[in-house]
């Protein structure tokens, strides 16, 4: 059976990859779309922080940014933090000091970093060879040092035999003669015998060395050290890691450093006993962080979130339609009125809350319903349930602390407020279990810094629930039309001053 034009366009939204690590490169530069300035910061040679929640293509846009590095003559090193190390699961044991799984944790980093960088000396003729692989043979020494921690034991043995001249003779008769001989016998052993384990050891002279030895055999080659998942690592073990970084690769020149993690489940430094600190000061090491959530947030211009997200699916559309239909639409636009109703397609960004991911799996399951039809804002708030009912509310049902605020939440601004969106005191929005929420995607930051004129000193975050949470509240299955087909069936994203904020401490 022949498929028709829309159910091409339909299959073409699910067959979108959902994560970029299991693309291609060309495609991921083809299809990467920039979000304001974002691509030229990302670009900038400062060590940078990328932050961003699950989802808003921090993956995507490290590799984007390697492959545009190679392209211009550089060297671009990625690392997936979540790859290193072996399987029995050392960083997270807590019957190991912090000490041990942190040094492993360092050695297995850079192990990876000097396997990649070996790699890249094999594939391209790049600055000075021999001295390159010099340069790597030194940093693998400096990774892999090794000394033996325990005991020293001293062992003497006293033994042995040795015969003395001295005697004693006597005549009795001329026939007979009596002799007497003395045995004397000493000897003496002496043994060191050492116990103990090795332990691996970073020493952070002779890394620096090895480092500055590979960037001068590079010359004018920069060194890009793209990490991401940085989040993947306990949170107790990753100041140790910031620090390697502050101590041995950030000082030396010739080298940038990206790394890419959720703001809220990282810790880039902890206080020594010193008086200093451990690890990477953000903003001081590291020249700046830069805020996926931010840029996706669109500053509330609905305009532009739509260019983005057009912008995004024509982008990993148009490759496969161009295999499965004669002639591909030939822009965005052109697209989304091909393949959306009227309404539902700004309805679909809604739904994503700014988040890519969230935006490919919604179209993908709205492009199930509508099957060989256009892509209606029923099957948009249905995709947006199901994702809910799939994905996000799941990642909080062993946490009972988090349901129970996010029942609260929607029993006070759904049920009460007849909302979808609130403020927070910027104190109260960095509260542990608004954290886990924001992380799970089930709230979302849309506006930050709201000023209230009648408090000067006071700043609000503005909050919604999520999108599918909100249909699900609303969903009937034998809905026809009704609430599904409405346009005002979702509250508008708006903040009201005139509304009080909520108090999480009065809420609880």
């Amino acid at each position: 059976m022949r498929l028709s034009r829309q159910a091409h366009f339909n299959q073409a939204l699910m067959r979108i990859p959902r994560r970029a690590e299991s693309t291609d490169r060309s495609t991921l530069a083809m299809t990467f779309v920039s979000a304001g300035s974002f691509s030229a910061m990302l670009h900038s040679t400062d060590h940078q922080i990328l932050y961003g929640r699950r989802g808003t293509g921090k993956t995507h846009a490290l590799l984007y940014l390697s492959d545009l590095i190679e392209r211009t003559g550089d060297v671009a090193v990625y690392v997936d933090l979540r790859t290193i190390g072996s399987a029995d699961g050392m960083y997270t044991d807590s019957n190991l000091s912090p000490t041990i799984r942190g040094t492993h944790l360092l050695v297995d980093t850079l192990e990876a970093i000097q396997d990649e960088l070996l790699s890249v000396a094999f594939k391209h003729e790049t600055g000075d060879q021999n001295a390159l692989l010099l340069g790597l043979d030194a940093l693998a020494e400096a990774a892999t040092a090794v000394k033996v921690v325990g005991e020293v034991e001293q062992e003497t043995t006293l033994g042995g035999s040795a015969e003395s001249g001295v005697g004693l003779e006597l005549s009795v008769s001329p026939n007979a003669k009596v002799s007497a001989t003395r045995r004397r016998s000493a000897t003496a052993e002496s043994r060191l015998r050492r116990t103990g384990i090795e332990r691996h050891h970073v020493v952070f002279g002779p890394l620096s060395r090895a480092l500055r030895g590979i960037t001068s055999a590079l010359g004018s080659v920069r060194l890009w050290l793209l990490l991401d998942e940085w989040s993947s690592i306990p949170l107790d073990l990753q100041p140790l890691l910031a620090d390697l970084l502050r101590r041995s690769v950030l000082p030396t020149a010739g080298i940038t450093v990206k790394i890419a993690t959720i703001e809220r489940r990282s810790r880039f430094s902890q206080p020594s006993l010193s008086r200093d600190y451990v690890g990477i000061e953000v903003g001081a090491d590291a020249a700046s962080a830069v805020s996926l959530d931010d840029f996706m947030i669109f500053d509330n211009v609905r305009s532009r979130a739509q260019e983005f997200f057009g912008q995004l699916f024509y982008n990993h559309a148009s490759a496969r339609l161009s295999t499965m239909i004669y002639e591909p639409p030939s822009n965005p636009d052109s697209f989304i009125e091909a393949t959306f109703h009227r309404n539902s397609f700004p309805e679909l960004v809604r739904a994503a809350e700014g988040v890519p991911r969230d935006a490919i799996n919604i179209a993908a399951l709205a492009a199930q319903h509508a099957r060989d039809e256009l892509i209606g804002l029923p099957d948009v708030r249905r995709a947006a349930r199901d994702w809910y009912l799939r994905d996000k509310q799941t990642a909080i049902n062993a946490n009972e602390p988090a349901r129970q605020m996010l029942r609260l939440l929607i029993d006070e601004v759904v049920g009460r407020r007849r909302s979808r969106t609130f403020l927070l005191d910027q104190l109260d929005a960095r509260h542990e279990t608004i954290d886990e929420l924001c992380d799970a995607r089930l709230l979302h930051v849309l506006r930050r810094g709201i000023a209230d004129p009648k408090s000067p000193g006071t700043l609000y975050d503005g909050f919604a629930i999520d999108y599918g949470c909100y249909v699900d509240l609303h969903f009937r299955p034998r809905d026809r039309g009704g609430w599904l087909n409405s346009p005002k069936g979702v509250p508008p994203d708006e903040f009201s001053r005139a509304r009080e904020a909520i108090n999480l401490a009065k809420l609880e």
